[in-house]
């Protein structure tokens, strides 16, 4: 090989590797404030406002709901709020504790899950109750009211006496008559016996006079029913029907000297 050529590409290899490329530097520069227009920074600002304003709804909706749910857990998930006391009004003829253990509410149990009218039902079964009402009292209170029965009347069982109220609701038994309550004698007294129904109708259609002379309501049948007063008077009486006006009657002759009066047809009344 001639060595002419060969150096001119050695001259030509060592005069490119002699040559540096240029090497570009860059650097980031801030724009100024006056680098955009006016009107683009307006344009943004107000893109900006109109984003913020449709997604705060939405902002403001999921916290209400985190709230709600919190309050939520709060009260009925935990017990915080638990019922702390069973406060038991108008209690006389049951004792309080009875109240409560009818009531069956749990203690610390979250007092906004309990049942008030399930509860006020079971407090409701207890016999001298006539009805019940359950209200919750915040932080931590369950309030039973109790209205208990009127006794109106006792009835001899044996050896015993029955409790009635105007109902014929049997509430209470007792070893003797209460002072100031009336005797109604009756097989079985109940709310669904007729003679317990009839009995008490007569009852409530005394007049004041007749009452304070009243020692007992005899009710033989239906149609057989008799007053017996003090110094062993008596009045036939009859059936239930027409009680006013027979009690009106019977009042009338009181002051009459008679050992029996019959008022059970109160337009032809006899006495003897």
């Amino acid at each position: 090989m001639s060595p002419g050529p060969a150096r001119g590409r050695t001259r030509g290899q060592d005069g490119g590797a002699g040559r540096r490329n240029p090497v570009r530097q860059w650097q980031l520069v801030r724009a100024g404030a006056d680098a955009v227009p006016p009107s683009t920074r307006r344009f943004m600002a107000r893109a900006r406002q109109r984003r913020m304003r449709a997604a705060l709804p939405w902002a403001v909706a999921a916290g209400v709901l985190a709230l709600a749910g919190l309050i939520a857990w709060t009260v009925l998930g935990t017990g915080l709020f638990g019922v702390r006391e069973v406060r038991v009004v108008g209690a006389k003829l049951v004792t309080p504790v009875e109240v409560r253990e009818a009531a069956a509410v749990v203690d610390d149990a979250p007092l906004a899950r309990v049942d008030l009218a399930a509860t006020a039902r079971r407090v409701g079964r207890l016999a001298p109750v006539e009805r019940a009402t359950v209200a919750r009292d915040w932080p931590g209170t369950l309030v039973i009211r109790v209205v208990e029965r009127t006794p109106v009347a006792v009835v001899p069982q044996g050896d015993r006496f029955a409790v009635v109220d105007r109902a014929g609701v049997v509430f209470q038994d007792v070893p003797r008559a209460p002072d100031g309550l009336p005797v109604i004698r009756v097989g079985r007294p109940a709310p669904d016996d007729p003679g317990t129904r009839a009995g008490l109708a007569v009852l409530a259609a005394l007049s004041p006079r007749l009452r304070a002379e009243l020692v007992a309501v005899d009710v033989a049948g239906l149609a057989r029913i008799t007053l017996r007063l003090r110094g062993d008077r008596t009045v036939f009486w009859g059936d239930a029907t027409q009680g006013p006006k027979k009690s009106e009657v019977a009042t009338a002759l009181l002051g009459r000297k008679a050992d029996t009066i019959d008022v059970s047809a109160p337009d032809v009344v006899t006495y003897q």
